[in-house]
């Protein structure tokens, strides 16, 4: 929305500033996104008086002037016309910034002879398209400011332009008169009155109009009336200004006004070429077939059901959108018939999304323009256009009427400060409603009808708070529910999912936020894709499901960055993922991907590809950062997407905290993704919260006593796993074996010929940690011996020889 600031004070009696005027409209909610100033762009410039001129001795058409200015006398060189003695007009002096040439000026020779500054022209100031002559004025003082002298004897002509922002919620701010009523309310100024004087008509006019009774409820009111003996022509010299300054482009003096009234009064009107409408007009619903030649030069070919304004041939009117050229006025035009209606608000914005018009008229229409101005708008227009048009005024002729939008609501008080924390006297909220339009009745506000947007006892609520200004709300700390300390709000799965994340990160993973959208393939890929997580209204065809995993994000992630040249990648995500779409399904995981090279490139040849133990121990790095249990087991009740034979999962018992390794091939293969790609995936959830929930840490618990450790190889089944070795050496001695580890492993043809077929031999280092005394050799000897019996009964596996 756009207006200037003159426009503004015809509808505002204020003394207010410009910069006062502009932050109380953002304040108001009305923000301002521009100020167009003219005269910031003349500030620089000065009256000056040319004192001779006399021809300029190697130059026909130029002047060398002696110029009287606030600093003496100045030699400047001219090609204006009109430069002659005694002639007032503007300076640009050496120095000063021309706008309308972009020119900054120094002192320069023209044909030999110097020139200090130049007498400039209206195009030269901007101020129009003028340059024939240099500006003369018709009084002024040497050196006086040229911005003052206009705004002594022409302040149109400096008039500043504001551009504000309008919410959808506002649209009594689309009209001056609405921004006005605004300020007022604030305290920077007065309304004026709007003076209403109906024009008595002297005929009858011989256009009817009729609402059809299907169309009833989208086209409650249509008014009008027929002025006949009109001149029409170019609108005055204000009129086109004003226009021109909102970027509007003068057309014609009836065009000019119903565009006026449209900015002004926010009441979009429209005028028809009485000769060229046949018959009466009707507002119907558009037939299969019709069409419209509208005044945007388009021709739009209409649903069936669209509401128009027809005569006898036809649509010649797209009601509240856009008139048609076939009826519309030229500067032949003698008789016009003025059309003032309300329409209802979805049946435009309907209609016009429908056709893809934009309109000024569709813009207010479809926001709720005033119902109860229908017919004093009908009667301002018809008095301008007498005014500036002549002619004469016909009765109105009017089809229903304006509809009912009376409503009331209850004005408590207190309600203020519980709901925006602003203590405002009720003398003050009252004065404040009634300021804006509304009418009391107790304390019951009746809500005007330019307000569509006031629909509660809360929006009266936000009217006073508006007006008052929430930059006077004070930040309170909020009270504590209980004296003291407060307690921790963070539960301890949020406390995990922190320290995951920094674990992560530390490791040198960078973090991914995916969405939790994924088309059906990649879900039925990972496990998903069923009907129970499909979204009934995907924003796109790629986020048709929920997310079974947070591997499919990744390893799309990872592919997009393959593709612009990232080969060696290390991403994480922490996030949920869904099993189905009913509560409780959903869980959290930490998910990580690593793919192509584990090092840089260098002399030493230490660049290597991803593994899966590079994963393994990123794994167990990130379970021990959330508190999971040191001592785990490894299994291989893998999910499908995993590589069988090189991804495990580290559980307790059935609870599976984590899975890691290769991805399967068949999975790179679908997603594109190129090399070697290693993940884990940490179900968070999972993880066993300690027995003991206090913030300190136990005593750290370090023996004296040297500890021993023992060496043993033990001949196996080659289908036996290390770790079913590990765990039962392991369980010999819980309290004295503080570590077993494999350090060996002996398998193949040798080993086939000197342990038997299918055997391998696996050697570990276990080490005891006495706590008490010194083992003694026989206590010593007596734990080898569990050990032994402890691997033998759970693998069967005897000591190698």
């Amino acid at each position: 929305m756009k207006f200037t600031l003159s426009w503004l004070r015809e509808h505002l009696d204020t003394a207010a500033s410009l910069d006062e005027i502009a932050d109380a409209l953002t304040d108001l909610g009305l923000e301002v996104e521009d100020i167009h100033d003219p005269a910031a762009a003349l500030a620089p410039f000065t009256i000056a008086r040319i004192e001779h001129a006399e021809q300029h001795p190697d130059a026909d058409r130029l002047r060398v002037l002696r110029v009287a200015t606030d600093e003496g006398e100045r030699q400047i060189v001219c090609g204006a016309p009109n430069a002659r003695a005694g002639l007032i007009g503007v300076l640009a002096k050496p120095g000063d910034y021309v706008p309308g040439i972009d020119l900054t000026l120094s002192v320069g020779k023209i044909r030999g002879v110097e020139s200090h500054g130049m007498m400039a022209s209206e195009r030269e100031m901007q101020m129009s398209d003028e340059h024939d002559g240099i500006i003369e004025l018709p009084s002024g003082e040497i050196g006086q400011k040229f911005t003052d002298w206009l705004a002594q004897n022409a302040p149109d002509r400096i008039d500043p332009m504001i551009h504000i922002k309008i919410t959808p919620n506002r649209p009594d701010a689309l009209g001056v008169r609405g921004i006005a009523r605004d300020l007022a309310a604030r305290g920077l100024g007065r309304l004026k009155p709007l003076e209403i004087q109906p024009v008595a008509g002297s005929f009858d006019s011989p256009l009817g109009v009729t609402i059809a009774p299907d169309v009833f409820g989208r086209a409650p009111h249509f008014a009008g009336r027929l002025i006949r003996g009109v001149k029409n022509g170019p609108s005055p010299d204000w009129l086109q200004r004003r226009l021109k300054a909102i970027g509007l482009r003068p057309i014609s003096t009836l065009v000019d006004i119903t565009n006026l009234f449209t900015y002004d009064l926010n009441r979009p009107l429209h005028v028809f070429d009485a000769d060229k409408v046949a018959g009466d007009l009707t507002v119907r619903g558009a037939a299969p077939g019709e069409s419209l030649h509208a005044l945007d030069g388009k021709t739009y070919a209409l649903r069936p059901g669209d509401l128009v304004i027809a005569d006898d041939h036809g649509p010649q009117s797209l009601a509240g959108i856009m008139g048609g050229e076939e009826s519309g006025v030229t500067e032949d035009t003698t008789e016009v018939f003025l059309e003032s209606a309300w329409w209802q608000p979805i049946g435009v914005a309907a209609t016009g999304r429908a056709l893809r018009i934009n309109s000024d008229a569709r813009y207010r229409f479809e926001r709720g323009a005033d119902p109860a101005f229908t017919r004093p708008g009908l009667e301002l227009a018809t008095r301008l256009i007498l005014e500036l048009c002549g002619g004469e005024a016909s009765h109105v002729v009017e089809a229903g009427a304006a509809p009912d939008h009376s409503r009331a609501y209850r004005l408590d008080p207190a309600r203020t400060q519980s709901l925006v924390g602003l203590d405002i006297p009720e003398a003050e909220q009252r004065a404040t409603l009634q300021a804006l339009g509304f009418v009391m009745d107790g304390d019951m506000a009746q809500v005007p009808s330019w307000r569509p947007d006031v629909q509660g006892e809360a929006d009266l609520v936000e009217e006073i708070a508006r007006i008052a200004s929430l930059s006077r709300l004070q930040g309170q700390p909020l009270p504590r529910p209980r004296a003291g300390v407060p307690q921790p709000v963070l539960t301890p799965l949020q406390r995990r999912e922190s320290a995951a994340r920094r674990a992560a990160a530390a490791l040198g993973y960078n973090e991914c936020v995916t969405y939790s959208f994924i088309d059906q393939p990649a879900a039925a890929l990972f496990g998903g894709g069923s009907d129970a997580v499909r979204i009934e209204n995907p924003i796109s065809s790629e986020m048709t499901h929920l997310r079974p995993d947070l591997l499919p994000g990744l390893l799309a992630a990872a592919a997009r960055n393959q593709a612009r040249g990232f080969m060696d990648l290390a991403l994480f995500e922490i996030g949920p993922v869904f099993a189905g779409g009913e509560p409780g399904q959903q869980t959290g995981q930490i998910s990580g991907l690593l793919v192509g090279a584990a090092a840089p490139r260098d002399p030493y040849g230490s660049r290597r590809m991803v593994d899966l133990y590079d994963a393994k121990a990123d794994a167990e790095a990130i379970l021990s950062a959330v508190g999971a249990p040191a001592r785990a087991q490894i299994d291989r009740k893998l999910d499908p997407w995993w590589h069988p034979g090189r991804a495990g999962n580290i559980a307790l018992g059935p609870n599976r905290l984590a899975t890691f390794g290769e991805l399967h091939p068949r999975i790179l293969r679908a997603l594109d993704i190129k090399g070697p790609a290693v993940a884990f995936t940490v179900h968070v959830g999972n993880v066993p919260l300690p027995k003991t929930r206090t913030p300190t840490r136990p005593a750290l618990a370090i023996s004296d006593l040297q500890a021993v450790e023992r060496d043993f190889a033990f001949v196996v089944d080659e289908r036996v796993e290390a770790a079913a070795l590990v765990n039962a050496a392991q369980g010999a001695d819980k309290a004295l074996i503080a570590r077993v580890a494999v350090f060996d492993e002996f398998r193949g043809e040798r080993a086939a010929a000197q342990m038997g077929p299918g055997k391998k031999s696996v050697a570990l280092t276990v080490r005891l940690q006495p706590r008490d005394k010194t083992l003694t050799d026989a206590e010593i000897e007596a734990v080898a011996a569990k050990i032994v019996d402890k691997v033998a009964r759970a693998t069967g596996g005897t000591l190698r020889g």
